[in-house]
């Protein structure tokens, strides 16, 4: 039974990134979820990618299996251990849950929970939040001192979540600003770390 709702998985996954090209490991852990940001390999180098890799397909598996909706309604990036939950579900058991099976996976070391409960979310608000997203992602990727394939984007309802690792804070205040400067941005949560900056482990908690 195991492995044929890991096939499901599979193939549902694929089926939501088959826009983005060829349906690789990577392009499954990746593109599953309504949201995901992709962060660069940054401090953790090639393993600790491989890490980040391993733990958002393996959250998206468990999420996917315990309730479809939470699996299409819930961002989740993954950074170094670090685990950013974004997105609008209509039920509230969701937003309890999707962290309750984030912690059961191996190598999480910090959740952090942004995921709202609002029953009238819709779908101009998605197309919206997606319009902001792209247009925060090229005006990074087109300013010479921002090194963008640093830091994640998601946006949820006008609220922009930065995470990832900043060179300086002076760049952060770079990114915050091109944040701030975006039409129909309400605010601006930055969850990126300094370049050097521990990681405090937070596992075992709810």
């Amino acid at each position: 039974m195991k492995n044929s709702t890991s096939s499901v998985f599979m193939v549902f996954a694929c089926a939501t990134v088959l826009a983005l090209g060829a349906c690789s490991p990577l392009g499954v852990a990746t593109g599953a979820g309504a949201t995901v940001g992709i962060a660069a390999a940054g401090e953790g180098g090639i393993s600790g990618a491989a890490t980040d890799v391993r733990i958002r397909t393996q959250i998206n598996e468990s999420w996917f299996r315990h309730d479809v909706d939470m699996f299409r309604k819930v961002g989740l990036t993954v950074d170094q251990g670090r685990v950013l939950l974004t997105g609008i579900v209509q039920n509230p058991d969701h937003r309890v849950e999707a962290v309750r099976l984030v912690w059961q996976i191996d190598g999480v070391k910090q959740v952090i929970n942004e995921i709202r409960v609002d029953e009238s979310a819709g779908f101009v608000s998605y197309a919206n939040d997606a319009w902001i997203s792209t247009n925060m992602r090229t005006s990074m990727t087109f300013d010479r001192n921002i090194l963008s394939i640093n830091y994640s984007i998601d946006t949820v309802d006008g609220t922009v979540y930065i995470m990832g690792v900043a060179r300086d804070q002076a760049e952060l205040d770079r990114v915050i600003a091109l944040a701030k400067n975006i039409r129909g941005v309400k605010q601006v949560v930055s969850y990126a770390k300094m370049l050097g900056e521990p990681i405090v482990s937070q596992a075992g908690q709810q």
